[in-house]
């Protein structure tokens, strides 16, 4: 399964820490961050989707 959200296409980023003295010893760090996908059942279809569309979809409901 990957992790991208199939309704608004949602994918990882990359996440890098600023360091105020960075050198050769104190270097910056990098890390991927993924959506909060969470599985969900629309309709008859159960997939894994972000949590902003599902909220969406539970607000155009009512």
């Amino acid at each position: 399964m990957s992790r991208i959200c199939p309704i608004c296409e949602k994918t990882s980023k990359v996440n890098t820490v600023l360091v105020k003295l960075r050198g050769n010893y104190n270097p910056t760090t990098k890390r991927r961050k993924f959506p909060n996908l969470q599985w969900v059942t629309i309709g008859k279809k159960r997939i894994k989707a972000c949590t902003k569309c599902i909220r969406s979809i539970h607000k155009q409901d009512k």
